[in-house]
């Protein structure tokens, strides 16, 4: 479950980002949209869901840039590019294309994420020297690091390394540690490396490869950050399949029908030596059956929403968070509400399932559906060219800028209360364009 994600300097965010999904306090109904977890003697909250608004080039999608390119450096240890990854977020990959475009003065990057998993409340950050935009020759460095479990620091690094109780993760060391844990230590702080997290490197040889392996595949497996979903495209693997063999999956099938897919089934084709699968309509005549590839019958609506409901069904079945940039886009508004409120269901969402997306739909823009710590927005500044970020509980409940429960939200964002909204007026474009036409 997360609980928060911090970014400093990335992108159009050159101040920090705080992206929460911690209840504001005083927020009254929708309780369906948190979730508890019991650690020790402590109760943490969250909440199952968001939606983030702005208008073009706000931002928003920079946040989910943010989490994709933390999660991308933790996984591969290291903040060195990825020259071999293929990503539709090239600052995963080039992290020269992370710092803020109009900051000249070396700024570090920061990231830092807070969630929990297996009973653990983790928190895990870095910062680091990745020079300036575009900088792809400087020599980068870690500058800071941390790790705490159960709000018990475990390791620190600033200018060295200090490592703190390990009480807290005494079931997770690697055998024999508490017999050489001098030496162990002793080496771990020797060894730093400039560009290598010591999370993915030395902690995991030395100090607890069980923990960190629970880290990360929260991160690979749960926490599925899916930026720019218009090119996503779901690739299925069969272990063993049979070739020229056409599998069907009940589940999505149901799902289609309900989405309006009726006078056909759907299906994965396996054909030459590849274990993939492609996406085909299925039909059947008298005779025969035929499969044609999905993309040459089927709207583009669909395909979206046929790549897209398996990550739902695994989200919600496995407890992760699902961010989605666009998630919206060429599917209609009642089935996304129905997605929504499966999030929202405490009979359904029993794993405590979360879910993230950015929209310009302002259908989602309402008290019976959201809390108004849910409501998120992005706003840029026009003279400085960075985003801020900030939810709709922010305004408060009193005085002249208070926002009530019972208030029209759509409404008031559309005659500008919240922000995070822009006049867009094309007409001086076209007049010129016609004086000149006129002149010739």
């Amino acid at each position: 479950m997360l609980l928060e994600f911090r970014a400093i300097n990335y992108k159009s965010f050159k101040d920090e980002l705080v992206f929460s999904l911690v209840p504001a306090p005083k927020q009254k109904g929708l309780d369906y949209s948190i979730l508890k977890t019991q650690i020790g003697k402590k109760t943490y909250k969250g909440l199952c869901s968001a939606v983030i608004y702005g208008p073009n080039a706000s931002g928003k999608t920079n946040i989910i840039g943010a989490m994709d390119t933390f999660k991308s450096i933790v996984l591969r240890g290291n903040i060195r590019n990825d020259d071999e990854k293929s990503d539709p977020n090239a600052a995963a990959s080039a992290l020269e294309l992370i710092p803020n475009n109009t900051d000249f003065d070396h700024t570090p990057v920061t990231f830092s994420i807070k969630f929990i998993e297996e009973n653990l409340l983790i928190e895990y950050g870095f910062t680091a020297d990745l020079g300036n935009f575009l900088e792809v020759d400087y020599s980068r460095k870690l500058l800071a690091e941390t790790l705490k479990i159960n709000e018990e620091l475990v390791f620190t690094r600033n200018e060295g390394l200090e490592i703190g109780s390990l009480d807290c993760i005494q079931d997770f060391l690697v055998n024999a540690f508490e017999q050489n844990a001098e030496s162990v230590i002793a080496i771990a702080k020797n060894n730093l490396n400039d560009e290598e997290l010591f999370l993915l490197n030395g902690f995991k040889t030395m100090f607890s490869s069980k923990l960190v392996s629970l880290i990360t595949n929260w991160l690979d497996k749960k926490f599925m950050v899916i930026y720019r979903a218009d090119s996503m495209h779901l690739i299925h693997k069969f272990s063993d399949p049979k070739r020229k063999s056409i599998y069907i999956e009940k589940t999505l099938n149901e799902a289609a029908a309900y989405f309006g897919i009726n006078s056909n089934a759907l299906g994965y084709v396996i054909e030459g030596e590849s274990n993939e699968a492609k996406l085909c309509s299925l039909f059947q005549s008298k005779d025969k059956g035929t499969a044609i590839p999905a993309e040459l019958f089927e709207s583009y609506g669909t395909i979206r929403f046929v790549n897209m409901f398996p990550l739902v069904v695994n989200v919600l079945m496995n407890g992760g968070t699902l961010v989605v940039d666009e998630f919206d886009a060429s599917i209609h508004p009642m089935a996304l509400m129905s997605i929504i409120n499966i999030f929202h269901n405490d009979d359904i969402n029993i794993h405590h399932a979360q879910l993230i997306f950015n929209t310009h739909n302002p259908i989602f823009l309402n008290a019976n559906l959201y809390r108004r710590d849910e409501i998120k927005f992005v706003e840029r500044d026009e003279v400085t060219h960075c985003s801020a970020h900030y939810s709709l509980s922010d305004f408060g409940t009193t005085g002249k800028s208070g926002v009530r429960k019972n208030e029209d939200y759509m409404k008031n964002y559309f005659v500008d209360r919240y922000g995070a909204n822009k006049d867009i007026d094309f007409t001086p474009i076209f007049e010129s364009l016609l004086d000149g036409r006129n002149e010739v």
